[in-house]
């Protein structure tokens, strides 16, 4: 096929971009080339909030053909869950047509060396990053999210993570050199010479696993990572949020098209109601690559079952804040509240436990009991959540009623020190709006133990009494060994408290934020900075994103002859 992006284009476009995105991995600094503000789009050929709201409309009750071989139905069904049905119908895939098809194009992308993949997934994300407010609609209709947080979750910070991804993968490729001489003296004899070539070769097609929640933000990551690296990605979106990763693949068909390769390295593997695809698809063969996003159960079967594939899992883990003194009451009450709030607690990163002396803690305003503090926090969520307009906005909507039954059942687990309650959305009516809810538990009778030591996934959390500091960290540290932890927060004005819930957190393998009281919160990470995860602890086997996350996606074949 005729190539209308040329190397010499796209390396100009975005060889700066990469260098920059290089230098911020290496020196884990604030970056980003994806603006935050809605107001920033509009001009250079990317749409504008009313442009992009348009667009999202548009496809409402649309067929989206992406020009796949062996499409042999139509399937959709995705409801939002702020009530409005999406009727966008995607063509379900005859697999057994579908891989050999993407199969046939890797040659050329593995030939096509390490830098011209990374820039051609930058002009994949570009392209993206233009339809931001396009992509935001449809995050926010598919996962819950709030507008703002869909728009900026979902675009510029799932952006960065897929950017991200890329520069790890070109680093790790080009650690070793294409072509090598290699002499070894033979004393009075001629001496030994190879020439010798390297290649980045990579494992086969990969799939990605997408999730109900973040389907970008966590998508991202494995799909460039694999892209990058030379592997073909199938992408398989969760049932109730398949329109941000069918436009994704898209617009990754149309870039590769235009720069000469085979648009089939990337598809879409939709599903019917009910069918249940991914097993099907993480056991066969040609699949060589897994990265999923979701429950523990279905993580752990794909580790154990998907035994020909590199399986890379974000599975569920069981957050906690260690509260034992702060020099910043308001400001730890007011951290906290929105860490509990954001997004009804539907984040992998969320707090649910939270750690507290029986006996109470220390602050800058004096001695606060446990029963103080609990109750102090639950003042600061409610006053965050007073007002409706404003709670919509940090809320969102409940993203399935699996979740809204467990916030509904957590309330009969111990003493409520702050009850859920229903929010109206005037603009989408249909919209379950819940405040969180906090339960008051103790860490020593075993009843309690059994509810907060399992995840309890959307917006609940335990206010859990323990005897002491000491005990907190024996507390943490076992959580983190038998259930994971994607996070970890601890407020101490102690030395001693703080030394060992940092040893704590270094030989469990858990990323600890420590004394947050300003506008950066537990559940927040920032790509090119801050790994999401470990890959250290049972919550998940890799880290986004570092080095083990891409060095495994390919692997280095040598050729040598004889100088």
């Amino acid at each position: 096929m005729a190539a209308e992006l040329t190397a010499h284009q796209l390396t100009e476009q975005h060889r700066p971009t990469l260098d920059q995105a290089l230098e911020a991995i290496r020196t884990r600094a604030y970056w980003s080339p994806h603006p935050e503000h809605p107001k920033a789009y509009g001009e250079n050929g990317s749409l504008d909030a009313a442009a992009g709201k348009a667009a999202f409309d548009a496809l409402l009750g649309s067929r989206l053909d992406l020009g796949q071989p062996g499409t042999d139905d139509w399937v959709g069904g995705e409801t939002s869950p702020y009530g409005i049905e999406l009727g966008v119908t995607y063509p379900h895939a005859d697999v057994d047509t579908l891989l050999p098809a993407m199969r046939a194009g890797q040659r050329a992308w593995r030939d096509a060396g390490a830098e011209m993949r990374a820039v051609v997934c930058l002009e994949i994300l570009k392209r993206i990053s233009d339809r931001t407010h396009e992509f935001a609609h449809a995050v926010m209709h598919t996962s819950g999210q709030a507008f703002m947080m869909a728009f900026q979750a979902g675009g510029p910070h799932a952006q960065d993570r897929g950017l991200e991804a890329v520069a790890y993968a070109y680093v790790e490729q080009v650690r070793t050199p294409d072509n090598a001489e290699w002499t070894k003296p033979q004393g009075k004899r001629d001496p030994l010479a190879l020439t010798k070539r390297f290649t980045p070769v990579p494992r086969g097609v990969a799939l990605v696993i997408g999730c109900n929640t973040f389907p970008t933000w966590n998508g991202y990551p494995g799909l460039f990572a694999s892209l990058a690296t030379g592997n073909a990605v199938l992408v398989k979106p969760h049932p109730r949020a398949v329109l941000p990763l069918a436009l994704t693949v898209q617009v990754a068909r149309e870039v590769l098209a235009e720069a000469g390769f085979d648009p089939n390295l990337v598809a879409l593997a939709a599903e019917r109601a009910g069918e249940g695809i991914a097993k099907t698809l993480a056991t066969r063969p040609e699949i060589r690559i897994i990265d999923y996003t979701g429950s523990t159960g279905f993580g752990d079967w794909l580790e154990a079952n998907a035994r020909q594939a590199q399986v890379y899992t974000e599975k569920a883990g069981v957050n906690t804040v260690l509260v034992e003194s702060t020099d910043n009451y308001k400001g730890m009450l007011s951290n906290l509240a929105f860490s509990l709030s954001l997004y009804s607690g539907q984040m992998c990163t969320t707090p649910q436990n939270l750690l507290i002396p029986r006996d109470g803690i220390r602050t800058e305003e004096g001695p606060r009991s446990y029963d103080e503090v609990v109750a102090d926090l639950a003042k600061s969520v409610g006053g965050l959540l007073g007002d409706d307009a404003r709670a919509n906005g940090l809320l969102g909507a409940i993203v399935n009623p699996d979740v809204k039954a467990r916030l509904e059942a957590a309330a009969g687990l111990g003493e409520v020190a702050l009850a859920s309650r229903e929010i109206a959305n005037p603009e989408f009516p249909d919209a379950v709006v819940r405040t969180p809810v906090i339960v008051k538990l103790d860490g020593a009778k075993p009843d309690d133990q059994a509810a907060f030591m399992n995840e309890c996934f959307g917006p609940v959390s335990f206010a859990v009494a323990v005897d002491s500091a000491a005990d907190a960290v024996a507390l943490l540290r076992r959580t983190i060994s038998s259930k994971g932890a994607m996070t970890v927060g601890a407020y101490t004005t102690s030395e001693e408290v703080e030394e060992a819930v940092q040893e704590a957190c270094l030989e469990e393998c858990a990323q600890l934020s420590l004394n947050l009281t300003g506008g950066v919160y537990v559940n927040q990470t920032a790509a090119f900075s801050d790994f999401h995860g470990s890959g250290g602890n049972p919550a998940a086997n890799a880290a986004l994103c570092d080095g083990a996350f891409v060095a495994n996606r390919f692997r280095v074949v040598e050729v040598r002859r004889e100088a």
